[in-house]
C-alpha cells in the first residue's frame, strides 16, 4: 500500500523562501539603499560557494557518463550534435536581437553627443576585450596548465576538457576501470547532496544581491532606460515562448510547464544574477525529466559556454541601441559582419566577471562607427539587464540537453510528459532520497529509475 505523501509546509518550500527572499531584498534596497549595499557579500558568498562544487559535480558527471558509453562514437555523435544545435539557435537568437532592436528603436531618440560621455568607466572592459588572443587564444585557454589546474581558475571548459578525457581513458580500460568508476559514482553522489546543503541558504544570497542591486542602483535610474530594458525583458520572453516553444512542443512537451518545474532555479538564478548558480540543480532536475546522465553530463556544461541564448540577444539588441542613441547608421554589411563576429564573442562569456560587457566591448570592433565610449550608457543597468541574460542562457540550456537526449533516443518520453503533467513533486523527493545514497545504478539512466 503507497504511503501518503506528506505535504510539506509552504514555508519550508525553497521557491516560496527564495520569492520572499527577492521581495525583501527589493524593498530593503529601496528603503535603506546605503545599508542594503553592504548586504554585497551575502549574494557573492553564495555564487562563490556555488562555484567551489561546479568543478568537481562536472568532473564527476561527464566522467561517469563518459565511462558508462563505452563507445567513444556515441561520445562524439553526442558532442556534434549538441554543437549543432547551439550554432542554430544561437543564430535565432542573435538575428532576435537585431530584429527586435530595428522594430522597437529603443535608443531613437536620446540624441547622444559622443563628446560629453566619459569613457573611463567602461575602459575595463574595453581593456579586457582588446586582450582577447582570437579562436587560438580561445583553443589555449580551455587546456589548462596543470591537470588540478583546470580546478582552480574558475571556468568551465578547462574541466570539461580533462573530463572528456579522463572519462575516456577508463571507458577504454573497459572492466580495469570499475574501481574507479565506483568512486566517481559515490563521489558524485556526494557532490549532489553538497550541492543540496549550499541550496538551503538560496534565499539569504539571493536578499543580498537584490538589495545591493536595488540600494546601488535604484529603481528611479531605471526609468531613462526603460524602454530599452522592456525591450530586451520582450524580445528574450518572445524567444523562450515561442523559438524555444516550438522547439519544446516538436519535442513533445510545453515549455510552460517545463519553466514551472524549474521555478527553483530560475528564482535563483534572478536573486543572483548568474545562471551558474543553478547548473548542478538543473542538471539533477533534467535528470528527473527522463535524460539520460550521461548526455546531460556532457551537454548542460557544454552549453554554458556555447549556448548563451541570452547573451546572444543582448549583444545584437545592444549594439543597435547604441548605435540608435548616438545616430550612428549602421549599414547592413556591418550587421550580417556583427552576426558572425557575436557567434565567437559571446563563446566562454561566462567565464569572466563582467561577462556580457566584456563580450559587447569586443563585438563593437566589427561596427567601428559606433563608439565603445558610448557603453556608458549602459553600464548602469547592466547588472538588471544581466538576470534576463541568466535566465535566458539557462532555460536555453535546459531545453537543449532534452532535444540532444531526444536525437539519441536516450530520453524517457513517458517519464517526461508524467514528471511534467502529474506527479513532478513525487520524483523530486525521490531525487532528494537518491543523493543521499551510493547505490549502484545503471550510469546511462537517471539515478532514480530503479524505485519505480
Amino acid at each position: 500500500m503507497q504511503q501518503p505523501t506528506v505535504r510539506t509546509p509552504f514555508y519550508r518550500i525553497l521557491y516560496v523562501q527564495v520569492v520572499c527572499a527577492i521581495v525583501l531584498g527589493i524593498v530593503f534596497g529601496h528603503l535603506w539603499p546605503t545599508l542594503a549595499e553592504g548586504a554585497k557579500p551575502l549574494g557573492d558568498m553564495f555564487v562563490r560557494l556555488i562555484r567551489m562544487i561546479i568543478a568537481p559535480v562536472i568532473f564527476c558527471t561527464v566522467v561517469g557518463g563518459i565511462a558508462s558509453m563505452r563507445d567513444m562514437k556515441a561520445v562524439g555523435r553526442v558532442g556534434g550534435k549538441a554543437m549543432l544545435y547551439f550554432e542554430v539557435v544561437s543564430t535565432f537568437a542573435l538575428a532576435a536581437g537585431l530584429i527586435a532592436g530595428h522594430l522597437l528603436e529603443p535608443g531613437a531618440g536620446f540624441n547622444v553627443s559622443v563628446a560629453s560621455l566619459d569613457a573611463s568607466a567602461v575602459s575595463g572592459y574595453v581593456s579586457k576585450a582588446a586582450h582577447g588572443e582570437g579562436l587560438m587564444g580561445f583553443l589555449m585557454h580551455v587546456i589548462p596548465e596543470t591537470f588540478l589546474g583546470a580546478f582552480t581558475q574558475g571556468d568551465i571548459l578547462p574541466v570539461l576538457f580533462i573530463a572528456v578525457l579522463f572519462g575516456s581513458a577508463l571507458s577504454l580500460l573497459g572492466e580495469r576501470a570499475k574501481p574507479m568508476n565506483d568512486l566517481i559514482e559515490s563521489a558524485t553522489a556526494a557532490m549532489f547532496r553538497v550541492v543540496g546543503i549550499i541550496t538551503r541558504i538560496a534565499p539569504i544570497g539571493a536578499f543580498g544581491a537584490m538589495a545591493f542591486t536595488v540600494g546601488k542602483y535604484g529603481i528611479v535610474s531605471l526609468l531613462p532606460m526603460l524602454k530599452l530594458i522592456a525591450t530586451f525583458y520582450l524580445t528574450a520572453g518572445f524567444f523562450v515562448l515561442v523559438v524555444l516553444g516550438t522547439v519544446a512542443r516538436l519535442m513533445g512537451f510545453g515549455i510552460l510547464r517545463f519553466l514551472v518545474f524549474i521555478k527553483e532555479e530560475l528564482l535563483i538564478v534572478l536573486g543572483t544574477s548568474t545562471s551558474e548558480s543553478a547548473l548542478p540543480q538543473l542538471m539533477r532536475k533534467l535528470e528527473a525529466l527522463g535524460c539520460a546522465r550521461a548526455v546531460v553530463g556532457l551537454v548542460v556544461p557544454t552549453g554554458y559556454s556555447f549556448n548563451l541564448d541570452g547573451t546572444n540577444i543582448y549583444m545584437t539588441l545592444a549594439v543597435l541601441f547604441l548605435a540608435q542613441a548616438t545616430n550612428t547608421h549602421v549599414t547592413l554589411t556591418q550587421e550580417i559582419t556583427l552576426l558572425a563576429v557575436t557567434m565567437l564573442t559571446s563563446k566562454g562569456a561566462t567565464a569572466v566577471v563582467g561577462a556580457g560587457f566584456v563580450a559587447l566591448a569586443a563585438s563593437l570592433s566589427v561596427v567601428p562607427t559606433v563608439p565603445v565610449a558610448a557603453m556608458v550608457l549602459i553600464l548602469g543597468i547592466d547588472r538588471f539587464m544581466a538576470e534576463c541574460r541568466a535566465l535566458t542562457n539557462i532555460i536555453g540550456n535546459g531545453v537543449a540537453t532534452i532535444v540532444v537526449c531526444a536525437w539519441e533516443g536516450q530520453l524517457d518520453r513517458t517519464r517526461l510528459k508524467d514528471v511534467l503533467e502529474n506527479r513532478g513533486a513525487r520524483y523530486l523527493d525521490e531525487i532528494r532520497l537518491t543523493e543521499s545514497s551510493t547505490a549502484s545504478v545503471d550510469d546511462n539512466k537517471p539515478a532514480f529509475t530503479q524505485m519505480r
